[in-house]
């Protein structure tokens, strides 16, 4: 049995992940496979190791993830296939791919003129409510931000 992992950043925002599970059940729609979970690299979860076991518990035996992530940064270049190749350790008779991350498709052309079209008649962003901050504490164990040293960006690796 195949199944799909759609894996996100992550947020801190409990609410943040309702948008990929709607595109979960679409993706399952359209491909007909219809193990299809999500995940988060970092804050809250499910996170990859979690999802990728329940998958294979469920019968999975091929796994197909596929990173929802729009630009190929250290996340896609190296994090995640980095944490894909110590998790297949564990899964030998596992088939996992790594699919390709969203990156420049001219559909996000088409996506992002709709976007300008909605956002025109948006008020002022002075007249927007802003959430008090508060309302999402940093998940236990992590930090606000992630840290970027001086040295690693002025060496040109930040990039």
């Amino acid at each position: 049995m195949r199944a799909i992992i759609l894996l996100g950043h992550g947020s801190r925002v409990p609410e943040a992940a309702r948008e990929m599970e709607i595109l979960a059940g679409m993706l399952r729609e359209i491909t007909g496979i219809p193990l299809v979970r999500v995940c988060f690299l970092s804050r809250l979860g499910p996170h990859l190791p979690e999802t990728l076991a329940a998958c294979v518990a469920d019968g999975a035996v091929e796994l197909i993830i596929i990173p929802y992530f729009l630009h190929a940064g250290l996340h896609i270049l190296v994090d995640i296939p980095g944490e894909l190749q110590k998790l297949a350790a564990d899964y030998p008779g596992v088939r996992i791919v790594y699919g390709r991350h969203l990156g420049c498709d001219p559909v996000f052309a088409d996506i992002l003129a709709r976007r300008v079209q909605e956002s025109l008649d948006l008020p002022d962003v002075r007249e927007i409510k802003v959430p008090d901050r508060a309302r999402y504490p940093v998940p236990p164990g992590q930090g606000e931000f992630v840290e970027v040293l001086p040295d690693f960006c002025a060496g040109g690796r930040g990039e």
